[in-house]
């Protein structure tokens, strides 16, 4: 892990807490150049973090210097040029039970310490403020007449907090940082430190439970420290030198905004924000692709304000007729329609999800092709069957259950060529992450179905080729990206 250092004005703030060799003036760190050489995480508490003081000076020098660093500038700037106005309306609904609960009336306050805060069924709420401004403590105003509008959030000191708020800044300090000013056990020093976004409960990951143990033990072997994370937890970001996303990705989503902090950060990240946005959405995955002449099913976009005949479309397509959401995964979605009352009774349900829908021209195969890349290399490449007895991979039953096909990983020297270089050319566009290529062909004629910005990695499928070398050429891929970082 990043030795840690706390900023003060004066070590004198820090005689509430407990002794620390971590703690350093503002006035010395500024000062102290050879720091430049070492890997910190920093928390700066100074008083004054406006514009031009030592405070603020001392956010910038610690990005010059490498270091990961709590507030950064740009939290800074946020919090001094604007405001969060409003919560989602789930957040504002939270809000409003717990000022009946309290019976509070005009301006209330809500304290937050590292994404954290001791008014119970607040925590969403204080862990979404925080990841808009990444900042030790804050203290966010409320209007209670105004519908919860944001009156103001700001940057709070510990020189302002009293006897019971230091004890809970102090609590919240000790989880954030691993306790930082305690003596720490001895451990292993790894070269980088890589976290790895996961969750637990989710039905069709992108990585099983046995492949995420992979890239951990193999991370080990390569000095590499990784650690499952989870959005909970978001806010254990800095800690590390790299992110790997290894859940479903979304675009109002926790994956999509860890993502982007990770790159403003100047973290290395898989998937990063541009790849999400670009792969997530299939109505701009169909622009894209239709501009470059990469060949795809024949497919033409359905807008809510219009009308949309069934006669029209199926004309145009042929039957049956596949709508999709732009932004489905896994199936979810994704309809297939053979007469016009299916139809129309499909696209009112999936336009309740989105003003645009793709419809598409349906092609049969027993199996789609799935090539994965990483930085405009393949690396493995599979074969899905359909789920028996249904037309897609996955089938999504009534009763809630699902189903998924079989597999066959093939070696990439055996992948027909066209198949081969229809998905390196795909992929040229979207950038030089980790994707999956899902493809389909028909009379040695390849089709691009989709593209996805965090493929499918699990034990005994992927890796039924390379084994433990397929985790490596990923790990690696951090290594020399994180290395190209550190000699600019």
């Amino acid at each position: 892990m990043h030795a840690s250092l706390i900023i003060l004005d004066s070590l004198d703030e820090w005689n509430p807490f407990y002794d620390t060799q971590s703690i350093i003036t503002a006035k010395d760190y500024l000062q102290n150049e050879y720091l430049s050489n070492q890997s910190h995480l920093v928390i700066n508490l100074s008083n004054n973090l406006s514009y031009n003081s030592e405070g603020y000076y001392c956010s910038l020098l610690a990005k010059a210097r490498g270091h990961k660093i709590i507030p950064s500038v740009e939290t800074i700037n946020k919090l001094n040029s604007e405001a969060l106005n409003r919560l989602d309306k789930s957040l504002q609904k939270t809000c409003y039970q717990h000022i009946k609960k309290n019976n509070l009336e005009g301006f209330w306050n809500l304290d937050i310490y590292f994404g954290t805060c001791k008014e119970e069924g607040l925590e969403k709420v204080a862990r979404f403020i925080f990841e808009q401004f990444h900042c030790p403590v804050l203290r966010v105003t409320f209007n209670s007449n105004e519908r919860n509008q944001i009156e103001s959030v700001k940057a709070l000191s510990i020189s302002e907090l009293s006897d019971r708020q230091q004890d809970d800044f102090a609590e919240a300090l000790d989880n954030f940082s691993k306790k930082v000013w305690r003596e720490p056990r001895a451990k292993k020093p790894y070269r980088y430190d890589l976290a790895i976004l996961y969750d637990p409960e989710e039905q069709f990951p992108p990585s099983d439970k046995r492949a995420l143990n992979k890239f951990i033990d193999i991370a080990k072997k390569m000095n590499i420290n990784a650690e499952l994370i989870t959005g909970e937890e978001s806010n254990r970001l800095m800690e590390f030198d790299a992110l790997f996303i290894r859940q479903t990705t979304e675009l109002n989503h926790v994956t999509y905004q860890l993502a982007q902090k990770a790159a403003q950060a100047d973290m290395v990240v898989i998937d990063d924000p541009v790849s999400i946005i670009r792969c997530t959405n299939k109505v701009y995955l169909k622009e894209l692709l239709d501009k470059e002449q990469i060949t795809t099913p024949n497919s033409m976009l359905l807008f809510n304000s219009n009308e949309n005949t069934f006669e029209q479309i199926s004309k145009q397509l042929g039957l049956p007729i596949v709508i999709k959401i732009p932004d489905g995964s896994f199936s979810h979605g994704v309809k297939k329609v053979n007469t016009k009352e299916e139809f129309t009774e499909t696209i009112d349900t999936l336009f309740k999800q989105s003003a645009i829908l793709l419809a598409q021209e349906y092609i049969p195969t027993d199996y789609d092709w799935r090539i994965g890349i990483l930085n405009k290399e393949p690396i493995y490449a599979c074969k899905y069957y359909m789920a028996k007895g249904h037309w897609q991979i996955y089938n999504h039953k009534v009763s809630g259950k699902a189903s998924s096909g079989n597999h066959e990983t093939v070696p990439i020297y055996q992948v027909p060529k066209n198949v081969l270089r229809t998905a390196l050319k795909a992929t040229s566009l979207i950038g030089k992450g980790l994707y999956g290529v899902d493809m389909k062909l028909v009379n040695d004629k390849a089709f691009i179905i989709e593209i996805n910005d965090n493929p499918n990695i699990d034990f005994g499928v992927e890796d039924a080729i390379l084994g433990d070398e397929l985790y490596g050429k990923i790990l690696r891929e951090f290594v020399i990206r994180l290395e190209q970082k550190h000699a600019q």
